[in-house]
């Protein structure tokens, strides 16, 4: 099985994360159970992890349109879900699959916006991410941070900005697992290591953030556009949660 695949479905979104709309075939499926959903032999639904939810689209066929909003994941095959209600293409069946480009390209900015934010508190504090979570267009990120100078956020605020502006180009690569784990840092959650991969996809921004990370990204910091750090909160006594959204293209 390729680097770029999961089950029976070619990844897409791990291939090439700007494309939106493709052709492909249904592999399975069972139309009188819609909510077993459809596995596809191409797809560039992210179908959601680490944070990031999945996309959302539509497959059309034979003058029919099936939206699709979610994807489970079962063994290695990944099965996108269905609106309720909606037709379910039987195997076999020639399709054109559609991402909602907005929800994409928002999540991809915003999932990029999270790696500078990591790459900055790390750098300058050496702080380990013990959570995380987004939405389109914002998010929030967990560090062991226990002590926080004054003026924090706004500090880290301007910093991000500073890494956003430089347009640091964004780096996708798949690296044997020990060649990835020599990497320093390459790990930056606290209490979560990546799982017994063969071979693992790395995300670099170059000069500031190298993480094992699967999900979708912009090509360049610029393209994130400025981040407003909106809130940091104390949740626990080591514990520092910061928000972020985008405020601009």
């Amino acid at each position: 099985m390729g680097l770029e695949h999961s089950g029976r479905t070619h990844r897409l979104d791990w291939a090439d994360a700007s494309v939106r709309e493709w052709d492909c075939a249904v592999v399975w499926s069972d139309p009188n159970d819609p909510e077993a959903g459809i596995v596809l032999d191409r797809s560039a639904f992210y179908p959601g992890g680490g944070g990031q939810p999945p996309d959302h689209g539509v497959l059309l066929w034979q003058g029919v349109q099936t939206r699709i909003v979610g994807t489970r994941k079962s063994e290695d095959d990944l099965f996108l879900l269905p609106a309720p209600g909606d037709p379910v293409p039987p195997a076999g069946t020639a399709v054109t699959g559609a991402l909602d480009d907005e929800r994409r390209s928002t999540l991809m900015r915003t999932h990029s916006g999270l790696h500078v934010l990591c790459g900055t508190v790390f750098r300058d504090f050496g702080a380990l991410v013990t959570g995380g979570n987004m939405e389109p267009g914002e998010a929030r990120m967990d560090f062991n941070l226990p002590d926080i100078p004054p003026g924090f956020k706004q500090t880290l605020e301007d910093a991000v900005n500073v890494e956003i502006t430089a347009d640091r180009p964004i780096e996708v690569r798949w690296l044997p697992r020990a060649e990835a784990l020599a990497i320093p840092d390459i790990v930056r959650t606290q209490d979560r290591f990546p799982p017994e991969m063969e071979q693992m996809r790395v995300v670099d921004i170059v000069g500031l953030d190298a993480q094992a990370d699967g999900g979708t990204h912009v090509a360049s910091t610029k393209q994130i556009g400025q981040i407003q750090v909106v809130k940091v909160d104390n949740k626990g006594r080591q514990n520092r949660r910061v928000r972020i959204r985008l405020v601009s293209e």
